[in-house]
């Protein structure tokens, strides 16, 4: 178990329980998964730069990231039905509780000129999205072999029914909201 997980166990569930008045424990919000997209629009022209966003992406979540490829045709971004456009990764169970230490506690105090995040992107149903501008701020990431900076969103998918339930779990996950 991951020391993340085991800190759930043992000290956020409680809290929650107390706090929410649930009157069973499932119903205690927990993180389901979290996924990981990398939007890479020149990729269509060169094969070389989806292969290097993968690498990268890899290095990031320490599995390997799926291709995500376009499912109709958009004249307008000169995008046809079948090219690559991205790709993503979802992770789950130590892998997803391991991704999000290293994000709260490495990688986001690692953002140029950082006042945390805005809690108003939730979307209503207890999920929490999140774009960072660079991938760099991640430690696994060689930043002299990167070859072009790259975002990437990051969506926390979480099993409360509310934003107040999930913003109240990611708190106590010590994710470091600005209000």
């Amino acid at each position: 178990m991951t020391r993340l997980r085991d800190y759930f166990q043992s000290e956020i569930r409680p809290k929650l329980m107390e706090r929410m008045r649930y009157s069973n424990g499932m119903q205690i919000p927990r993180l389901d998964k979290i996924v990981l997209n990398m939007g890479v629009g020149e990729a269509s022209q060169d094969r070389k730069i989806i292969d290097a966003a993968a690498a990268e992406m890899a290095l990031i979540s320490g599995q390997k990231p799926v291709i995500t490829v376009a499912r109709k045709s958009i004249a307008t971004f000169k995008l046809r039905d079948g090219m690559t456009v991205g790709c993503k990764v979802t992770l789950r169970g130590d892998r997803m509780y391991e991704f999000l230490d290293r994000l709260i506690n490495v990688a986001l105090p690692r953002v140029r000129d950082f006042r945390g995040i805005s809690s108003k992107s939730f979307d209503g149903r207890g999920n929490f999205a999140l774009g960072i501008k660079e991938q760099i701020i991640f430690p696994e990431i060689n930043y002299d072999r990167v070859d072009q900076i790259r975002g990437m969103d990051v969506v926390i998918c979480t099993t409360a029914n509310t934003d107040a339930e999930a913003h109240e779990l990611l708190k106590e996950f010590n994710m470091p909201f600005n209000n």
